[in-house]
């Protein structure tokens, strides 16, 4: 018989997820992938297919019918295929916690399972939802209560690794796998936008638990979207209507920190996935991005900058020379992204509390990290 404390309240919640333990979640592979528990592993009860027989048997002949055939699917040596399986990730992870949906029948007949197989494991009541419920309000909290400074300026300021040397900062360009740009696509994919939210307040838990002393939090100034992740919208709100410190930088550094991590980096990246088409890959991700800018950027200055992107491409392929890239990359910083942050900024300066250099920037802001 399964411990009766072996059922785990929302008032726990927090302390489960700033500890990272493993989640046992038992429903079907595409309830997964639209979203899931941070350091989750998926090993359903029911699979897609089962689950879906197991539906449609519920709203045709009613819920005993349905109880019924998911007994049927999965039983004897299936069952005690799965029920392993499940066992062995406990082994390996002890302090694991198992979910379904919203803590109903699936996650209590693994826990049971698991029990008369001789492993206890806690369950979660309310299930998933219930903990992206608790997650959801973590970000809703912070957007109440956390005041907020905006780290802004110029595409190739180094934003991103500014904000990482601020110790209560959040990266979201991070949890959402994109640099926020027509050029921040990643190798790999962006995750959903629920596993987004959770990453952001998991960590978000992490930098602001102790919310009395009311810690300042650093994000970079964002879009309301980043690639196809959407921010929170009262997250983001609150954001927009924060302070906002501008990085300041000369043209000469922002075009080699482009060229940094646009072309070297994203080359490495390209190469590390797929070694054999790595460099066209690599150039295919260049011209789709340059060709995303073409309205903005005019037909004219468009169709330079793409002649001297394939300069470039030619000679980095030949020659492993990227220093060609530089040309495209000015042109571009000067023609389409200075004029675009020109504008945004003339809005938003009433909201601009310090201006700077990468360094006066840093310093200034750690003066927050001692408060």
């Amino acid at each position: 018989m399964v411990k009766p404390d072996y059922l785990v309240t929302a008032d726990y919640f927090n302390d489960l997820l700033l500890q990272n333990i493993s989640f046992l979640d038992v429903r079907a592979e595409a309830e997964f992938v639209k979203g899931c528990m941070p350091h989750a592993v998926n090993l359903p009860i029911l699979n897609n297919h089962e689950r879906h027989l197991v539906g449609t048997c519920y709203k045709q002949r009613g819920q005993q019918a349905a109880i019924q055939l998911g007994h049927e699917l999965v039983g004897g040596e299936l069952k005690a295929s799965r029920v392993q399986q499940w066992c062995e990730h406990v082994v390996k992870k002890p302090n694991t916690h198992v979910y379904c949906w919203r803590g109903g029948m699936r996650s209590r007949l693994a826990q049971q399972w698991m029990s008369e197989a001789g492993v206890d494991v806690p369950l979660i009541e309310g299930g998933y939802k219930a903990l992206r419920r608790s997650l959801m309000a973590i970000i809703d909290n912070a957007a109440r209560n956390v005041p907020m400074i905006r780290i802004g300026g110029k595409t190739g300021v180094a934003k991103t690794l500014l904000i990482d040397e601020i110790n209560c900062s959040i990266d979201l360009e991070k949890y959402a796998n994109h640099r926020g740009s027509s050029f921040g696509r990643m190798v790999n994919q962006q995750p959903s936008q629920s596993n987004f939210e959770h990453m952001l307040a998991v960590n978000l838990l992490r930098k602001t638990r102790y919310t009395s002393n009311k810690k300042t939090l650093f994000v970079e100034d964002e879009s309301c979207s980043i690639g196809v992740i959407g921010i929170p919208a009262k997250f983001y709100e609150a954001m927009r209507l924060s302070p906002l410190a501008v990085v300041e930088m000369p043209l000469e550094f922002r075009v080699q920190r482009v060229l940094k991590e646009y072309i070297i980096d994203m080359l490495a990246a390209y190469e590390a996935e797929d070694i054999e088409n790595g460099f066209e890959n690599f150039s295919n991700y260049l011209i789709e991005s340059l060709l995303r800018i073409q309205k903005r950027l005019g037909l004219e200055r468009h169709r330079h900058a793409n002649e001297l992107l394939a300069k470039a491409l030619k000679m980095q392929l030949s020659t492993g020379d990227v220093q060609a890239h530089e040309a495209w990359i000015t042109l571009i910083l000067s023609e389409y992204y200075d004029p675009m942050y020109a504008y945004q900024i003339k809005k938003n300066n009433t909201s601009v509390v310090f201006r700077g250099s990468y360094a006066e920037v840093l310093e200034w802001a750690r003066q927050f990290d001692m408060e």
